[in-house]
């Protein structure tokens, strides 16, 4: 190592340690008053967390001895952001007694406040889920699963999610205005609000062409909550309308998620757009050897005894007729599409056995002639 490499080392040792000195010097002349801080917010921490399980505590006591629902429901959403904000609440209360530099005091508070500004925000949004949930389990009771019972709900949901989009973009609005920093810049904004719109609304335009169309959806409502619907070649109900995409789930328990605009601007089949009565059909293709009038006088026999008719509709009709035989089409009105489709298998497997023990013969078959090749001799003779 040079003079030059070890003064250089030297010198670097020595300022460390005067660094350190220093930083050692602050901490033991400021030691009481950290420690204190560090007391007093800790305290706090544990009065609020026991303030808010006490009170909790209190409150599941006293819904265990009422009947009502309401409280049960109230004490679920709001629990958890109760739970988060008296803590908050507490330290908020014990910062003015706190040994701190103003500077940090300002940024304590601030931050303090943009936390209750949320917590309230999240009050707010669980206070619209509590409303949606109690107005629809009165929905459920009331209409079940008919028409006018799936429209209020894909309302209430379309509403729900409205207000808690609402609420949340109110929220950040306050927590930003809390900064004072913040409102200067708002008002230098506002200045050259035009440009900023134009900037603002490109910038957005999908993103609000996309909450227009979660309005549009839970207000005209070509679609509804469990709803029946075949979408992209997927047969599947109607299991969740948001603001942005909808859910889909298929006969299988798969999920499909589509965007809101698919449903304004692509074509699907909504198999309970005005009721959930659906007519069933079966094709059967046999020869023209079965007696049609005994196959219905069968068909009838299966529907009243099947618990998926609703003894509204039923025929029996002959579709095609081709050159191997015909197309024999059984058809039944019913009250839902999973009933609809338990009829059509049923009525499809026991047509099928009953062709098999009395009419064997008139099962789909193909037809040919044989006829007798000129032997040797006759070629020959001729």
């Amino acid at each position: 190592m040079t003079d030059t490499e070890t003064g250089t080392v030297t010198l670097l040792a020595r300022l460390g340690s005067s660094w350190w000195s220093a930083i050692e010097a602050a901490f033991l002349a400021n030691s009481g008053r950290i420690a204190g801080a560090l007391l007093a917010v800790t305290l706090a921490l544990i009065v609020g967390r026991l303030s808010a399980r006490l009170l909790l505590a209190g409150v599941t006591r006293w819904t265990l001895r009422t009947e009502t629902k309401l409280d049960d429901i109230i004490l679920k959403y709001l629990a958890r952001p109760v739970r988060m904000l008296l803590p908050v609440l507490a330290l908020i209360a014990v910062l003015p007694f706190l040994e701190l530099r103003d500077v940090t005091r300002t940024v304590l508070r601030q931050l303090l406040v943009v936390a209750v500004i949320i917590e309230f925000g999240w009050i707010g949004v669980q206070i619209v889920r509590i409303v949606a949930e109690v107005v629809g389990q009165r929905l459920q009771l009331t209409g079940g699963d008919s028409v006018e019972a799936r429209r209020g709900y894909t309302q209430l949901q379309g509403f729900r999610n409205i207000a808690v989009f609402l609420t949340a973009v109110i929220t950040a609005g306050v927590a930003l205005l809390s900064f004072g920093g913040v409102r200067q810049i708002g008002a230098s904004l506002l200045a050259s609000a035009g440009v900023a719109g134009i900037v603002l609304g490109i910038a957005a335009q999908r993103t609000i062409a996309t909450v227009i169309a979660g309005i549009t959806i839970a207000l005209a409502q070509p679609i509804r909550i469990r709803d029946v619907v075949v979408v992209e070649g997927q047969y599947g109900t109607i299991e969740e309308i948001t603001l942005t995409y909808v859910v889909v789930r298929a006969w299988d328990l798969r999920r499909l998620v589509l965007p809101i605009q698919h449903f304004l601007e692509k074509p699907f089949e909504n198999w309970t757009r005005a009721s959930g009565n659906i007519l069933a059909t079966v094709l059967l293709y046999v020869d023209y050897s079965l007696p049609v009038d005994r196959l219905r006088e069968e068909l009838k026999r299966i529907l009243d005894a099947s618990e998926d008719w609703d003894r509204e509709q039923w025929r029996l009709d002959v579709t095609d007729a081709t050159e191997r035989g015909m197309v024999v089409r059984p058809l039944m009105s019913t009250t839902s599409s999973d009933a609809a489709w338990r009829l059509r298998c049923e009525v499809r497997e026991k047509l099928i056995g009953f062709i098999q023990r009395e009419y064997p013969g008139a099962l789909p078959h193909v037809r040919a002639e044989l006829t007798t090749l000129p032997t040797a001799e006759k070629v020959s003779s001729s």
